[in-house]
């Protein structure tokens, strides 16, 4: 099953493509060169939702959380948005953007062993 995103989605994805944080664009540029040759789109139109990060055979969401989103309605939004995104059969792995500063390698040699398990690969 396809994720399909609405027009409005789709709008707000091109916009966030423009305006990436340094946290999601390291994350993005570890990913595309990732050693398993896993596809993750960038900024991926789900809904009326905008996912960081999408790998489509895993159907694995990655967020990238700044400050904002411990604060007021956020926490509540995402919850909703992660349970609307399991029910479509996704997965929504959080990061603080911190850590993806931090501990860049690390984050993404984890995303990349849930990705695999997610799709039946071994991993090596």
């Amino acid at each position: 099953m396809r994720l399909e995103g609405s027009e409005e989605g789709r709008r707000n994805a091109k916009r966030l493509r423009r305006e990436m944080t340094p946290p999601e664009i390291s994350l993005w540029l570890a990913l595309r060169a990732n050693e398993k040759g896993l596809r993750f789109r960038k900024q991926y139109s789900a809904g009326n939702y905008v996912l960081d990060f999408y790998c489509a055979p895993a159907r694995l969401c990655i967020e990238v959380d700044g400050e904002a989103h411990e604060r007021g309605d956020r926490p509540e939004h995402d919850a909703k948005r992660d349970a609307w995104l399991m029910s479509k059969g996704v997965r929504t792995v959080r990061y603080p953007a911190r850590e993806v500063m931090t501990n860049l390698e690390g984050v993404v040699r984890q995303i990349i062993a849930i990705a695999v398990k997610r799709i039946g690969k071994q991993a090596i």
